[in-house]
C-alpha cells in the first residue's frame, strides 16, 4: 500500500523530471533518458553481467536513441551496440513505478530490477520496493500508460 508520505515523495519527483527533460517529457515519440547521458552514465550491460550498477567510461561510448551511453568495458559497449533493446531499461530510463502510476520520475542507479531479462529502474529504494510488490501488474499498468505520459 502506498503511504501518503511515499506518494507525496514520488509526486514531488515529477516536476524535477520535467525540469530535467522538458523535451522528452513532451515528446510524442519516447526519447530515452533524462539527459543526453543515458542513465546517469551507468553501464546498462553491467546490471546483467555484474548484477550491480557500474559507472561507465566515456572512452567506451555508444550513441543510441538520442542519448550517449557509457560502458565500463569495450566488450559491454559492443554487446549493447549489437542489441541495444536487450540492455536498455524499459520506460526510457524513467522510474518504472512512476510509469505504472501514470507519471514520470528520474531514477537512481541503485534502484533497479531485472525481470524476465529486462532492466527496470526506479526513482528511489522505496519506489523499487513498491514496484516489486506486483511486478507483472506494474509492468502492465506502465505499458498501458506509456507513451501517453510523455505528452
Amino acid at each position: 500500500m502506498l503511504t501518503r508520505r511515499a506518494a507525496l515523495g514520488l509526486f514531488a519527483a515529477t516536476p524535477l523530471a520535467l525540469a530535467l527533460a522538458p523535451n522528452a517529457a513532451l515528446a510524442a515519440k519516447p526519447l530515452v533518458f533524462q539527459n543526453p547521458l543515458a542513465i546517469n552514465g551507468i553501464d546498462p550491460v553491467a546490471y546483467f553481467t555484474k548484477q550491480k550498477p557500474v559507472k561507465g567510461d566515456a572512452a567506451n561510448r555508444v550513441d543510441w536513441n538520442g542519448a550517449t551511453w557509457h560502458f565500463s568495458t569495450a566488450q559491454n559497449a559492443a554487446k549493447f551496440e549489437a542489441n541495444p533493446e536487450a540492455y536498455a531499461p524499459i520506460f526510457g530510463g524513467y522510474c518504472a513505478f512512476a510509469a505504472s502510476k501514470g507519471y514520470l520520475a528520474p531514477t537512481i542507479p541503485e534502484a533497479w530490477t531485472i525481470y524476465e531479462d529486462r532492466l527496470y529502474l526506479n526513482a528511489n529504494m522505496r519506489a523499487m520496493e513498491l514496484w516489486r510488490q506486483d511486478i507483472p501488474g506494474n509492468i502492465k499498468a506502465g505499458l498501458a500508460n506509456w507513451p501517453g505520459i510523455l505528452g
